[in-house]
C-alpha cells in the first residue's frame, strides 16, 4: 500500500492503488542471472577439452551431441558407443537423418580420428554434422 505525499493536506493522506513492481524485478532478474549460470551446464556431462572457435553456435530444439574423446571413445549423449553400431545406434535411437549431430571432439583427437567419425556418419545417412567448439572473443 502507498501513499502520496504531493497531496496540500497534511491530516489526510490519500492511498494509491498502484502495485510496486521493483521487487517483482528484482526477482526476476536474478531468476535470469540463475539460468544464465546453470544452462551450459547442463548440456553433457561428459569433460572434454574443445577448441575455441570464432563462428556463431547453432540453435536446436533438441540436440543429438556426439562426443569423441582424448582415448578415441565415442559417446552419444551419455552412453558409450562402438564405432561399428554407430549406424545401428542412431537409428535405434530413432535420430531423422535430416536432424543435424553435433559433433563434440577433444582438442588432442588427431585430425584422422575426427574424420574416421565424420565419415561413419556420412555412410550412415547422416550428413547435417556440426562440429561443437567454445566461442572465442575476435
Amino acid at each position: 500500500m502507498a501513499f502520496n505525499m504531493k497531496s496540500d493536506s497534511t491530516e489526510s493522506l490519500v492511498e494509491q492503488h498502484e502495485i510496486n513492481v521493483t521487487p517483482f524485478i528484482d526477482v526476476m532478474l536474478v531468476l535470469l542471472i540463475i539460468f544464465m549460470v546453470a544452462a551450459p551446464l547442463a548440456t553433457v556431462s561428459i569433460p572434454v577439452d574443445l577448441p575455441a572457435v570464432a563462428a556463431k553456435a547453432a540453435k536446436v530444439d533438441d540436440p543429438v551431441y556426439l562426443t569423441l574423446e582424448k582415448d578415441s571413445t565415442l559417446s552419444l549423449g551419455d552412453e558409450v558407443v562402438d564405432r561399428v553400431l554407430l549406424a545401428d545406434v542412431l537409428k535405434t535411437k530413432n535420430i531423422s537423418k535430416e536432424q543435424p549431430i553435433f559433433l563434440r571432439a577433444d582438442s588432442k583427437v588427431e585430425y584422422g580420428e575426427l574424420m574416421v567419425t565424420m565419415n561413419l556418419l556420412a555412410k550412415a545417412g547422416y550428413s547435417k554434422v556440426a562440429l561443437v567448439g567454445l566461442e572465442q572473443a575476435l
